[in-house]
């Protein structure tokens, strides 16, 4: 049942529920409710969690928690710093945790493997981020790290820092994801030249870029599948 039509109840049900049948058995609404302890006049701690769900964007339930800023949280009444502090926090936990499991068993098999990993990560994101994903040589996942942060259109890459972070990890593979805060993953002419130019690079330095996604809104672009460039070694083959 949706949590805009559900009646809130005792603010001590979820406490109650959690340690008769386990955290499993409690909506989104009741774990937010936990951590948020108590409401505010007039309203329970679920019919304040409510509140909060109702500025996640739509279908995106607990997982839209990250897209929320401290602005928007302190914006609902009821919601002060503490409470906007601890959202956050339990927004990233959740969101690290995930990736941390996601990655423990990855392999880099297509474009729509690694979009899916980073989806979620990206898409909400108002500020271009360039990450590498560092990759053995059969293409397993070892590691990632951020390599540049820009503004909300563009974020400048150093192959120099790319490469030297590829070297610390020994990746044999790299894959480069950045996002379009724009919402479409579209590559521009920099997008296409710095891809060339980074490729180019790792030839010489025997580290093959597999490929280069651009992350949109529920949205990607591999610059790999769409004939930007054709890579020296596929996914995979690589020995």
């Amino acid at each position: 049942m949706d949590h805009k039509n559900r009646k809130y109840t005792d603010p001590a049900r979820p406490y109650e529920r959690c340690l008769a049948h386990g955290a499993s058995a409690l909506t989104d609404a009741e774990l937010i409710a936990v951590i948020l302890r108590t409401g505010t006049r007039g309203l329970t701690a679920e019919g304040l969690a409510g509140r909060v769900l109702d500025l996640c964007p739509a279908g995106c339930g607990l997982p839209g928690l990250r897209t929320l800023t401290l602005q928007q949280l302190l914006g609902i009444n009821g919601i002060g710093e503490v409470k906007a502090v601890q959202l956050m926090c339990l927004a990233e936990l959740a969101s690290r945790a995930a990736r941390q499991h996601a990655r423990s068993t990855l392999t880099v098999r297509d474009s729509g493997t690694v979009a899916g990993y980073y989806m979620e990560h990206l898409r909400h994101d108002e500020q271009e981020n360039v990450i590498c994903m560092m990759l053995d040589s059969r293409c397993h996942f070892i590691g990632d790290e951020l390599i540049t942060r820009g503004t909300c259109s563009e974020a400048p890459l150093s192959t120099r820092d790319l490469f030297l972070a590829a070297i610390r990890w020994r990746a044999v593979n790299i894959v480069l994801v950045h996002n379009h805060p724009s919402g479409d993953p579209t590559p521009s002419r920099a997008d296409i030249l710095i891809t060339e130019k980074v490729r180019e690079a790792g030839e010489l330095l025997d580290i093959s870029l597999v490929d280069h996604i651009i992350i949109g809104d529920r949205r990607y672009v591999s610059l790999a599948d769409d004939g930007y460039w054709s890579p020296g070694t596929a996914a995979g083959q690589r020995n």
